[in-house]
């Protein structure tokens, strides 16, 4: 009689595999979704930054020294040529756009008008004010991000757990 070799796993073995994977899985994946969160919030803050520095130069170039009050206008490049103030995908994630990297993006303006619609450079939409804000808030609040920020002429970055209403609130960040 010849002998056989049952080489292999077993049934048993192959589950408490299966079961170590899944409590490894588990414990990372929660650590995995809250660094896209931070990374979502990272980029955030990049994109606001690149907005306020898109907003002074729309100012001294295009706005007669006012500020643009809608994102399409800063996307909007000079009538004379060169590129727009912000990049493309910046431009559209404005409320009902699409979101950049979870975020929402709204500019609202304030002050005096300094010049009407579509007597600037590139024939914006809205009024060049003297003052702006821009926030942006995550498009869903959880699970794109958990901060909401905000900044206005100064240059000054802001964050909260709530949405900010006015750059006013929240803490500033560090």
């Amino acid at each position: 009689m010849r002998t056989r070799n049952h080489a292999g796993f077993t049934l048993i073995e192959l589950l408490i595999v299966v079961a170590i994977i899944g409590i490894i899985a588990a414990i990372a994946v929660p650590g995995l979704l809250r660094a896209r969160m931070s990374g979502n919030e990272a980029s955030a803050i990049g994109s606001l930054r690149s907005i306020s520095s898109a907003e002074h130069a729309y100012s001294s170039s295009c706005g007669g020294g006012g500020y643009a009050t809608q994102l399409a206008d800063l996307g909007t490049p000079p009538a004379a040529g060169g590129p727009a103030f912000i990049p493309a995908d910046l431009a559209a994630a404005a409320p009902g756009g699409t979101p950049k990297s979870g975020f929402e993006f709204t500019i609202t303006g304030d002050g005096d008008v300094v010049r009407p619609a579509g007597d600037t450079c590139n024939g914006s939409t809205g009024d060049a004010m003297t003052l702006f804000f821009v926030q942006a808030d995550p498009n869903d609040p959880g699970v794109t991000g958990t901060r909401f920020f905000a900044s206005d002429q100064s240059g000054e970055m802001r964050q909260d757990y709530l949405q900010l209403p006015d750059i006013t609130s929240g803490t500033p960040l560090q």
